[in-house]
């Protein structure tokens, strides 16, 4: 069936009700273990000569019902559900590197996989060199011949600078390197890389796939045989793989996703623009901004809205927790992309384990707040954050 808007796509995307006994809600496969009639049927699922399940760490049908979800909402070929965002962006860079591989990497972006990459230079030998992924030329300059990775992440975290993914999948072809682009804070509603060139995108499907902050997961989408690989070794050898319960609650969450990323987009272009000419506020950093530096870039590649990140700066850490303790509505926590605003001090709590001096270099000042905008009435997330501006 022909499905040209996403609004219908996240309900029905990934639906084959034949397969589950007519079901519209796909059932929680709570099995380990799957029988076989017969030892040919056991021998030929076994081998991946057909499909079918034999041992639950390495799918069930709910997990392939997710999976299918979100390929299609992706446009892509295949999809793998993780049991977490890290487990995603692990799966992607060991299915892309070997020892004495190279990637190139955003010098602002979420600091576990920074902190990730740094430590697979040191186990491992897999060396990565940070650029300012704002300019998409410095990829270029980055690879060395044996590169095999560019990893994007646009809109970033915590800062929300944008990379130009067409032209960053353009410079890893003619470099025989694959293009993985962490889709996380745009998710499909707002950009599909593949769609743009990339190999591969990753979710934290814990943020807005999810989008009710209760769960943990991931997805690799990609070709086929880029997710099976992941499949057959990341997945297989590290054991991260998600459970039913959790895949189901990612399932759901997606049938909303539309909606909640349409409400999402709106509240964060307010919100941004009022802190733009706030008195208190050194910076905003938001891609919807006319002021944003890769504003164009952003127009371009992202074709449902803007997104629900906002990165502001608030001058200095004293500030940052200030306006952090003032809050009332919002929340402050670790997390984002639920139906709820959240925000963090990103200096004192996720970039805390970055040195200072790496941390300001790559753009993330000691006063930087980052603004998960949820769903709730505008006006009333508007009124609470200048309450808390008031009290800096």
């Amino acid at each position: 069936m022909s499905r040209t808007s996403f609004y219908t796509a996240a309900v029905h995307a990934g639906d084959d009700h034949s397969e589950h006994f007519g079901a519209l809600s796909v059932p929680v496969y709570s099995a380990s273990v799957f029988a076989f009639p017969d030892a040919d049927e056991a021998s030929a699922i076994h081998n991946e000569e057909k499909p079918g399940y034999y041992y639950g760490r390495l799918g069930n049908p709910t997990q392939t019902a997710l999976e299918c979800t979100v390929a299609e909402l992706e446009n892509a070929d295949a999809a793998l559900a993780l049991a977490s965002g890290m487990a995603a962006v692990s799966a992607a860079v060991f299915t892309a590197c070997k020892t004495g591989s190279h990637i190139v990497a955003p010098e602002s972006g979420y600091s576990t996989t920074t902190n990730f990459l740094h430590h697979i230079a040191e186990r491992f030998g897999i060396e990565t060199t940070f650029v300012d992924a704002a300019d998409a030329d410095n990829y270029r300059h980055a690879i060395r011949p044996n590169t095999s990775l560019l990893w994007v992440e646009t809109p970033s975290n915590p800062l929300c600078r944008v990379t130009d993914i067409a032209t960053v999948a353009a410079i890893g072809k003619a470099a025989g390197a694959l293009t993985v682009v962490d889709n996380t804070f745009a998710t499909p509603f707002n950009q599909r890389p593949i769609g743009l060139g990339a190999d591969a995108c990753i979710h934290s499907a814990t943020k807005y796939l999810g989008g009710h902050s209760d769960l943990t997961a991931g997805i690799l989408v990609g070709s086929t045989e880029f997710v099976t690989a992941a499949r057959q070794g990341a997945n297989k050898y590290y054991g991260g793989n998600i459970a039913p319960q959790v895949a189901w609650l990612v399932a759901r969450g997606i049938k909303t996703l539309a909606l909640r990323m349409e409400r999402h987009n709106a509240n964060a272009m307010a919100i941004a623009e009022r802190l733009a000419h706030h008195k208190k506020v050194a910076a905003v950093h938001y891609p919807g901004l006319a002021s944003h530096p890769n504003h164009d870039v952003a127009r371009r590649q992202m074709t449902g809205g803007f997104g629900g990140m906002i990165g502001f700066d608030v001058g200095s850490v004293e500030a940052g927790k200030a306006f952090a303790n003032g809050v009332r509505l919002c929340t402050l926590a670790t997390s984002l992309g639920g139906v709820e605003t959240i925000l963090q001090h990103s200096a004192s709590m996720t970039h805390a384990t970055i040195p200072r001096e790496d941390r300001l270099r790559a753009g993330i000042t000691d006063g930087m707040i980052r603004l998960s905008v949820g769903i709730e009435d505008v006006k009333d997330l508007i009124a609470d954050i200048e309450q808390a501006l008031e009290r800096i």
